[in-house]
């Protein structure tokens, strides 16, 4: 119960990040009627800066929250995170104006990485050694059946009912979440020898930047896309609005298949994993932008697309919390800023190419290209890994009187 209790909070969290996207055009034409009846290919790529500001609250909630609370029980901890996620939705409900819909969506993502990098400690302590990158799969595994269930429905209802309905339900899935927590998380302490400036000491590590940059720059890839999906499936593909929850949830059962396989993949080499994962990355958007004018092939690789960048979450989470030694707090939070710059930059890189008119498809291929350039970071990362313990080795063999450098 202790678990699913935080599950159904990553569902919550999956389920607000992600039905933004599916509701683009619903909340441009409310918020933003002038713009719409204009261009609503314009308004659209400017309403999706709702994406990005959700993601940079995570990017700045993530570290500074984490490292703050480091020091007290993760039980309670996670019960604040969850009343502060309720707190957040309910106000993306309730604001009448877009630039205030958009300040609530960047307080809404404050709590999101915390939340996600302390409910991984929990879990994998649980799960126990040999079985880390699971423990953080469990606690994805909200986030990814949200896109099976949670985003299809939201963008339905959000359709016929409008799109502030999806958000009512959000905020209900975190009190939810919050009275489990309050009722079958059992007492998990802290370290109450961590601080805020020794958790901050993470930032001094290379290979902690190297990993970020993997995150921020090769999952941008899958965000890219996935901003924009709406609009791929009725403006490209020619589908019928009904359409665009089927291909959500299509999306959604291939990133739940990738968590499940990606968490198992990252305990056996997870060096393997990041790498052909980045790969395979690339490699399905560039066939989901050669195809995506057919439903049929989009249907398929949209469903290749959540599998393999669903495969990368437990692996990037993982090698942080390798990298980052006793700073494992902020490092756990930490893989959601990075990823959520990665949402942040491919819906902005998105945007910018449809605004700049190359169309819908062209963020499919940006995408492509963010992938490839987060395969060069992991390549780059292993390689200096590698030098790192060769010099190691060197040192350790070179004499006696030797002292090993602590940087190595």
């Amino acid at each position: 119960m202790a678990l699913l209790a935080l599950a159904i909070g990553s569902f919550g969290i999956g389920m607000t990040e992600f039905v933004v996207m599916g509701l683009l055009p619903q909340i441009s034409a409310d918020l933003m009627p002038d713009a719409w009846a204009q261009d609503s290919a314009d308004a659209i790529a400017s309403t999706g800066w709702l994406i990005t500001l959700y993601a940079l609250g995570v990017v700045v909630g993530a570290p500074t929250i984490a490292a703050s609370v480091a020091k007290y029980p993760r039980h309670r901890v996670m019960l604040a995170l969850a009343v502060a996620l309720t707190v957040g939705n309910a106000l993306t409900f309730l604001m009448p104006t877009f630039g205030l819909v958009a300040a609530s969506r960047f307080l809404a993502g404050l709590p999101h990485g915390a939340y996600f990098g302390i409910g991984a400690l929990v879990a994998a302590d649980v799960l126990g050694p040999g079985k880390r990158a699971q423990g953080v799969a469990f606690v994805l595994t909200g986030l990814t059946v949200a896109n099976v269930v949670g985003v299809p429905v939201g963008t339905s209802l959000g359709q016929q009912f409008g799109w502030r309905v999806a958000f009512v339900i959000v905020a209900a899935i975190f009190a939810l979440a919050a009275l489990l927590i309050a009722l079958f998380v059992p007492p998990h302490a802290g370290d109450p020898g961590r601080t805020l400036r020794a958790e901050l000491g993470v930032f001094r590590v290379p290979q902690v930047w190297l990993t970020l940059g993997i995150g921020a720059i090769g999952f941008g890839g899958f965000f890219a896309a996935y901003s924009y999906i709406a609009s791929i499936v009725t403006e490209v593909a020619r589908a019928p609005g009904w359409v665009v929850p089927l291909v959500l949830v299509v999306m959604g059962v291939g990133m739940t298949v990738g968590n499940l396989l990606g968490g198992r993949l990252a305990d056996i080499d997870l060096r393997r994993t990041l790498l052909w994962g980045l790969g395979g990355l690339a490699l399905v958007q560039v066939l989901l932008a050669l195809t995506s004018a057919w439903i049929g092939p989009l249907f398929v690789f949209v469903f290749a697309v959540g599998a393999v960048s669903a495969v990368l979450s437990p692996s990037i989470q993982t090698r942080l919390m390798d990298v980052a030694g006793d700073n494992q707090s902020i490092a756990a939070a930490l893989n959601h800023s990075a990823l959520n710059i990665g949402n942040a930059t491919g819906a902005a890189l998105g945007g910018a190419v449809i605004a700049a008119g190359f169309g819908f498809v062209a963020p499919v291929w940006v995408g492509a290209l963010l992938a490839a350039g987060g395969l060069v970071i992991a390549a780059a990362s292993f390689r200096a890994d590698s030098r790192g313990r060769a010099r190691g080795a060197e040192v350790r063999h070179g004499g006696a009187g030797t002292v090993p450098d602590p940087a190595v």
